[in-house]
């Protein structure tokens, strides 16, 4: 199970265990992470579970979707180069350790 932080809008910490093969959105709407709205509960059809990868962890996550970046491009808070839509990132035992930050608002 790995370990995900969620490093929140006021500058808190949100960590827990989540299982393996669920999405990142899953895991944190699950634990109620604040910030992460999920309006189309994973569907790619909506930004709003926008977060940012810290820089460390950036480079050990598949690359996004052209789907995944056209709606990146839609996000209410600005994007940043970490930025990515928290359902599309699948957990798994390489993400042990996971670290992202959630904006500051998601519409």
């Amino acid at each position: 199970m790995p370990d995900i932080s969620f490093t929140l809008a006021s500058g808190d910490v949100q960590a827990f265990e989540a299982p393996e093969g669920v999405s990142l959105m899953a895991a944190a709407t699950g634990a109620g992470v604040p910030g992460i709205a999920a309006e189309c509960g994973g569907q790619l059809r909506c930004s709003t579970c926008h977060v940012i990868v810290d820089p460390a962890w950036a480079g050990r996550l598949p690359p996004p979707s052209a789907d995944e970046l056209a709606m990146l491009d839609l996000t209410a808070a600005e994007r940043e180069p970490g930025s990515r839509l928290a359902c599309q990132i699948r957990l798994d035992a390489t993400l042990q350790g996971l670290s992202v930050r959630v904006p500051d608002r998601q519409y």
